[in-house]
């Protein structure tokens, strides 16, 4: 389940998000923000919801939903998405659709870290967190 994926992780290593934001269609002021911005994820459950807060200087950004139940999500960069969370195997996965296009997150626990990686259109960024 999500459980061991329920802590505080503040971001330490980020390989290739700017391509990955560039590929998004995000703009260059933003991109800049978003490649210094060093962001602090809280995953947590709430009942039979799973809970997403990210917190930086940038935005803060909280999301709240039950496995396989697809959202309505505002992104930092501001696309308005469908956004469903699952678990496949012991990756917590989010998937985001607009515009008939799709980014999928998959977070997975590797040596004590979280270590999530980013997808679209053939782009691929990696972001590593450890246990704030």
């Amino acid at each position: 389940m999500v459980d061991a994926f329920c802590a505080t992780w503040k971001l330490v290593d980020s390989q290739n998000f700017d391509d990955y934001m560039k590929a998004l269609g995000v703009g260059f002021a933003t991109r800049q923000v978003g490649n210094v911005t060093k962001p602090t994820i809280v995953i947590s459950q709430d009942g039979d919801k799973v809970v997403v807060k990210t917190q930086s200087t940038f935005r803060n950004t909280e999301l709240s939903a039950k496995l396989g139940e697809e959202f309505d999500e505002t992104t930092p960069d501001d696309r308005h998405v469908k956004s469903t969370f699952t678990m496949e195997g012991d990756k917590f996965v989010q998937v985001q659709k607009w515009d008939g296009k799709e980014t999928k997150f998959v977070r997975e626990i590797k040596d004590g870290k979280m270590v999530m990686t980013l997808t679209f259109e053939g782009v691929t960024a990696v972001r590593t967190y450890e246990k704030a």
